[in-house]
């Protein structure tokens, strides 16, 4: 399990239910450090800039000490401004050298936006470590992890994906499944026939008979939308994990972002493998030796 996360808190009702996963995902060995980030607001007047920036430090560790009490948690505090939420979270991680960020889905930000939605979609672009979604009211009833699911496509980040979901399935005892998603490239429609039902049903069969080869995991294969059929995938979980492609501005805007839309309807709580996450692992399995990621 992870060692060190971040806990991103914007409110109390985000902050309770990222605190909630974080103590799913994190080991009993494990830290948890409470991160606030509030806007470095350019156009404060001069001379009441260090007034502003003591205000917003106050209320911010009122805010992760009174969520800290409620959740009766042992963990660090950390305040600090920026631009952005997302590029606050990511600096402090870095900083703090954690491997997991977590964030909540409450629907109210500290400048009042939808956290769901400009702030959770910030700290995903470009994430120095893994990161997780707690999706909203997760504090009321945090279930135990029991089914943990991986998106899978066979690609290089989904095989990430898949060998993490098989170490913390092991050591929480849980049931692992897979869904992979399928679909014609559009390509396919530009001056070509239209395809059949007998070719839904090949590009399905094909899709079953490759996720059989996944030893010890429920496979399923669907046509659709990624983000839709996951999402109701999901729905039956309590842990839903994707690798991230990591493509950059120009990708997302090309290729759109699975993980961020998934960020938007998932009803369980979602970890996405960044890049960086990789990265790590790979650099932690050559230097141990070990064929699975330390997570």
């Amino acid at each position: 399990m992870f060692k060190h996360a971040l806990v991103g808190v914007g409110d109390r009702e985000g902050g309770v239910g990222a605190v909630a996963l974080a103590r799913n995902l994190v080991s009993d060995k494990g830290r948890l450090t409470l991160g606030y980030v509030y806007p470095s607001d350019a156009y404060v007047w001069a001379r009441a800039r260090e007034t502003y920036h003591s205000a917003q430090r106050e209320g911010g560790n009122q805010l992760l000490e009174s969520v800290r009490s409620e959740m009766r948690i042992e963990a660090a505090q950390q305040c600090t401004s920026s631009p952005s939420i997302g590029r606050g979270l990511h600096e402090l991680a870095e900083n703090l050298d954690v491997d997991l960020l977590v964030v909540g889905s409450s629907r109210r930000g500290p400048w009042g936006r939808v956290l769901l939605g400009d702030d959770t979609r910030d700290s995903l672009n470009g994430a120095p470590c893994a990161i997780a979604v707690a999706p909203s009211g997760y504090a009321d009833g945090a279930p135990a992890m029991r089914n943990i699911g991986v998106g899978y496509d066979s690609s290089a980040q989904s095989e990430h994906a898949m060998s993490v979901a098989r170490a913390l399935a092991r050591q929480l005892g849980a049931k692992l499944s897979a869904c992979q998603v399928v679909m014609f490239p559009p390509t396919l429609f530009i001056g070509a026939r239209m395809p059949t039902e007998q070719d839904f049903d090949d590009l399905l069969v094909r899709a079953r008979d490759h996720m059989t080869a996944l030893d010890g995991v429920e496979s399923h294969a669907v046509y659709g939308r990624t983000d839709e059929e996951l999402a109701a995938f999901g729905a039956g979980l309590d842990l839903l994990i994707l690798g991230s492609r990591d493509y950059g501005p120009v990708g997302r805007l090309l290729h759109g972002s699975t993980s961020q839309r998934l960020a938007r309807m998932a009803r369980c709580p979602l970890l996405v493998l960044t890049r960086a996450a990789r990265e790590a692992d790979s650099g932690n399995t050559a230097r141990s030796g070990r064929e699975m990621p330390t997570i």
